[in-house]
């Protein structure tokens, strides 16, 4: 491991340098990696390990629409792509990436399936964490252990076709046959990590549930929505307003951002920008940190995966989503940004010239 200072603060990181991708294939050549599920990271997980050489099957419903998927994506019906039960008895490592409601009512059939020596993969610490509430707890003499991408499956198989890595945390929570930590590492490689930082299966949910909740989601669809209507009801455009909301931050600014960081962009914005956000970031933290620390005291208590759970449980859960979604996608500020999107010159036709 790799020893990186984060701000004066040492931590012990994997990299493709001391875990390369061959030590991967060395420790994985003789498993079987069984992928259960193939919707938000099953695919990028799948296919990374795929085109890394490792011998991936997946196992999902017949027929489903996520099996048509797996077909399109290469994977062959009765080789490499099986009904859920049949993949849990061939695989060696079971890779359990359904939703975190999806897997609470299949544990029991997985459970069935983890024979001693078998490994239990997650890319979230939620079911194990909370398994007062999942009712999942493991057999004691399998390893689990997670692998967490900081992205979305999308963007693990976007940045992986670019040569690029998505950063991932890892834990063992159990470590049964003694090669827990080899096994782990060897598919966060496999699956196309950037570097692996280590957490534990509570705190990857903690931070998780507090980040979609906040930052990567909800915060940040709340401070745009309050922005954005602050502008329009004094007169600006929805055109305008977006493009001072939305557009810039995403297009112009937060590639330099994940690039050379933010004090980079405060040190290379203009005075006048400059003096602004210097004296503007500590009021929105102090308004904004108490509201943090509610939210993770309600992830911290369960009562976030209790909401989760009895929401998602629903027989009307996808009605129910689907107008909330509408809500989302049919208001003012997203219909803008639409339209803003289809103006970028990458998303429009180039007339031919006149003769």
């Amino acid at each position: 491991m790799a020893k990186i200072n984060f701000g004066g603060v040492t931590e012990d990181v994997v990299t493709r340098e001391e875990f390369s991708l061959e030590k991967a294939r060395q420790v994985l050549g003789h498993e079987t990696v069984a992928v259960i599920g193939y919707g938000v990271q099953g695919p990028g997980q799948a296919l990374n390990q795929r085109d890394n050489g490792i011998n991936v099957i997946v196992g999902q419903r017949r027929n489903s629409k996520s099996w048509e998927k797996a077909v399109r994506d290469g994977f062959v019906p009765g080789e490499t792509l099986f009904e859920i039960e049949e993949a849990l008895e061939k695989g060696s490592i079971i890779c359990y990436l359904l939703s975190d409601a999806a897997q609470i009512e299949l544990w029991p059939t997985v459970k069935k399936h983890l024979t001693p020596g078998k490994a239990l993969y997650f890319s979230h610490g939620f079911g194990i964490t909370f398994n007062g509430q999942t009712g999942i707890i493991p057999p004691p003499d399998v390893d689990v252990f997670l692998v967490a991408p900081k992205g979305s499956g999308t963007s693990l198989r976007r940045m992986f076709l670019q040569g690029r890595g998505l950063n991932s945390s890892y834990a063992i929570f159990q470590d049964a046959t003694g090669r827990a930590w080899e096994r782990v590492v060897a598919l966060g490689i496999a699956v196309g990590s950037g570097y692996l930082f280590e957490t534990d299966f509570k705190k990857e949910v903690y931070s998780d549930l507090t980040g979609e909740r906040g930052t990567l989601m909800g915060a940040i669809q709340g401070i745009f929505a309050a922005q954005y209507e602050v502008l329009r009801s004094k007169g600006h455009s929805p055109s305008e307003a977006f493009n001072e909301t939305v557009e810039e931050l995403t297009q112009s600014l937060m590639p330099l951002v994940a690039e050379n960081g933010m004090d980079w962009m405060y040190a290379n914005c203009s005075t006048t920008a400059q003096r602004g956000a210097l004296d503007w970031w500590k009021r929105f933290r102090d308004i904004t940190k108490p509201v943090f620390e509610e939210l993770y005291e309600s992830v911290a208590t369960g009562r976030e995966s209790q909401i989760s759970i009895d929401s998602n449980s629903q027989p009307d859960y996808r009605e129910k989503l689907e107008a909330e979604l509408k809500e989302l996608r049919e208001s003012e500020m997203w219909l803008a940004g639409k339209a803003v999107r289809s103006l970028r010159p990458e998303n429009q036709e180039v007339a031919e010239p006149a003769e």
